[in-house]
């Protein structure tokens, strides 16, 4: 049941290799290849929102694949606030590639 205060993040919203036809919601340059919900939750955490994983949810357009979708507080706009997670997934992305390369 949807809750008037929060908002559904699914990870195809922020995915750079899916169109914006696939579901890809964010601009290609805030996009990142392939995120998952650990990464979803995590870029969510560093921005200090409610959130609950549904780990097992599968987006409606791809209904074989369980990728897991996030609820989250409604503090902005929808847009202003899938552009917020999007940038948060890109730095936890470089993160990931600079401890890498260490």
């Amino acid at each position: 049941m949807r809750r008037q205060n929060t908002l559904v993040l699914w990870p195809v919203y922020f995915d750079s290799t899916k169109s914006r036809g696939e579901g890809r919601k964010v601009p290609k340059n805030l996009a990142t290849p392939a995120p998952n919900i650990i990464e979803l939750k995590e870029a969510v955490e560093k921005l200090r929102l409610k959130y609950e994983v549904v780990p097992e949810a599968s987006h409606p357009r791809i209904p074989w694949l369980k990728t897991g979708m996030l609820t989250v507080e409604k503090k902005d706009s929808k847009n202003k606030l899938m552009k917020k997670v999007a940038k948060q997934l890109l730095k936890l992305r470089e993160g990931q590639q600079a401890s890498k390369k260490t």
